[in-house]
């Protein structure tokens, strides 16, 4: 369900991608694309599979699978490893990009979508997640690194998704500056966002349930968030 297929040039850097799609002309597709903009290519067609298979840099996920749900399959790869997830699938409703992004995948596309697009987006994800500086950030008793992509507090280290250490990490970077919604957006999803805003306060939901520090992050009514200042 690709759109007809656009002129690409490689990508930048040398990354393996995993498919996993049942649909075979998709797949093929998908493959094809991929392979011509630079990436190390491979197809399975089950969640079982996408399991069992080596480690990637980027996996595009379809979530119709005939074995598993892909939510579940997209859970299981993120807790295991920090690859681009970008799921691909038919269901356009915004409580599923809602689900989907918080069962940790990185991108979200529903088809029918153009190979260039995705190709877009598959970078976006890979300069955030690859080009990190190294850095720790520390606040109060809170503290992020930002090249392991792991948070503690009290030297007690807490487990967080991906878009939530993102989140936690641009909020780190200034604490006391108020940040909108759409700053966030921009810096833990892509620098074009043009989904719903509501998808953060899920994160921001769970964030302050994971850190259970009181008041830390702080909601700045018709502004946006912002770390308390200790």
């Amino acid at each position: 369900m690709l759109h007809a297929p656009e002129e690409l040039g490689s990508d930048d850097g040398h990354y393996t991608a995993l498919v996993v799609e049942d649909d075979q002309a998709i797949a093929t597709q998908l493959v094809r694309g991929l392979a011509l903009a630079g990436y190390s290519t491979t197809a399975v067609a089950s969640g079982r599979a996408a399991l069992e298979a080596l480690p990637a840099d980027v996996v595009v996920l379809d979530l119709g699978l005939p074995d598993m749900d892909g939510l579940e399959v997209c859970k299981r790869l993120r807790a295991r490893s920090e690859a681009a997830i970008i799921v691909v699938t038919a269901r356009d409703e915004e409580a599923d990009r809602v689900i989907g992004l918080d069962c940790g995948a990185d991108d979200y596309l529903v088809k029918p979508f153009g190979r260039a697009e995705l190709h877009a987006r598959i970078r976006a994800v890979l300069r955030r997640t690859r080009a990190v500086e190294s850095e720790v950030l520390r606040h109060g008793d809170l503290e992020v690194d930002t090249r392991t992509c792991k948070a503690a507090v009290a030297g007690r280290e807490i487990e967080l998704t991906r878009k939530e250490f993102d989140i936690l990490a641009c909020l780190m970077a200034d604490p006391g500056r108020v940040l909108s919604r759409q700053q966030i957006l921009e810096q833990a999803w892509d620098a074009h966002w043009y989904g719903p805003t509501k998808v953060l306060d899920v994160h921001i939901a769970a964030l302050r349930r994971k850190l259970a520090i009181p008041g830390l992050i702080e909601t700045v009514y018709g502004r946006g968030f912002r770390l308390a200042e200790r």
